[in-house]
């Protein structure tokens, strides 16, 4: 199992998790939605591939080994190996930004990876964050659904996750970018290992909502696109939903206002 479907599992939680006292009437909507869903014309095969990577590599392989790996290793190690490892995409990041039109954070990113490099160990300490330098992480995937280009079919790959036609392309292009392109094999091993096993050491404490859900293979496809789509718009497509739904909110309560309002009675 990759970081990917680590990602999207922490990603599925963190999309979702916040509305518990709604979580009976969102999980019969996840099944509803998604019958014969358009996006995912494969559901059959995926099904099975999904309850292989979360029931089996997960359960038995990926889990054990996070738990020890967070008993064992000291979180001032952990930190710096994660912060290292998201250090070899800001020049990937910077690229991404420029892509997208997006000077001043491609120039944070690179910004990030020269202070970091340098003053930060090689990225073990993440100094730029400290001096007001946020990460600006964008990948060649987003690139592509800010260009126009649809996601494709839903894809549930063994050993992989969630994933999509454009996401892969994404992914391969972000492999290329420097200094991605010119790790060793050990050192490119060790990237993915930390990213997998911090990924999964986040979702621990949340897998009681996933398991939970009525329906966790539509859970988690249905966070999937939230998360693409949200990533692709800045935010912006969460913040209207979160605007729809204040507004939906104060039309409620300015009708339960109204009902309470006493009647003239004039006679």
């Amino acid at each position: 199992m990759s970081k990917k479907i680590l990602l999207n599992l922490v990603l599925s939680v963190m999309l979702l998790g916040g509305c518990a006292s709604q979580v009976d009437v969102q999980q019969e909507d996840e099944v509803n939605q998604y019958e014969g869903d358009p996006k995912d014309p494969f559901e059959s095969a995926n099904r099975v591939m999904w309850d292989f990577n979360w029931e089996v590599l997960d359960q038995y392989i990926l889990r054990p080994i996070t738990v020890a790996y967070v008993t064992v290793m000291p979180q001032f190690a952990r930190t710096g190996l994660l912060n290292a490892a998201n250090n070899l995409e800001e020049p990937g990041n910077m690229v991404n930004n420029l892509f997208q039109g997006k000077v001043d954070d491609g120039l944070d990113s690179m910004a990030r990876f020269l202070i970091n490099t340098t003053v930060g160990l090689l990225g073990t300490i993440d100094v730029a964050d400290k001096i007001g330098i946020s990460r600006k992480r964008e990948s060649f995937g987003e690139v592509l659904g800010v260009w126009g280009s649809d996601t494709g079919p839903y894809l549930m790959i063994p050993a992989y996750g969630p994933s999509d036609p454009r996401s892969l392309t994404g992914d391969v292009v972000d492999g290329l970018y420097y200094p991605m392109a010119i790790l060793d094999g050990p050192t490119t091993v060790l990237r993915y290992a930390v990213s997998i096993l911090e990924g999964r050491a986040s979702l621990i404490d949340q897998e009681s909502q996933l398991d939970q859900a009525i329906d966790d293979y539509a859970f988690v496809k249905n966070a999937y696109f939230q998360n693409l789509e949200y990533r692709v718009t800045d935010g912006e497509s969460g913040n209207k939903a979160i605007e729809q739904d204040d507004l939906d909110d104060f039309a409620e309560f300015e009708s339960m206002l109204d009902d309470m309002e006493p009647e003239d009675n004039n006679e």
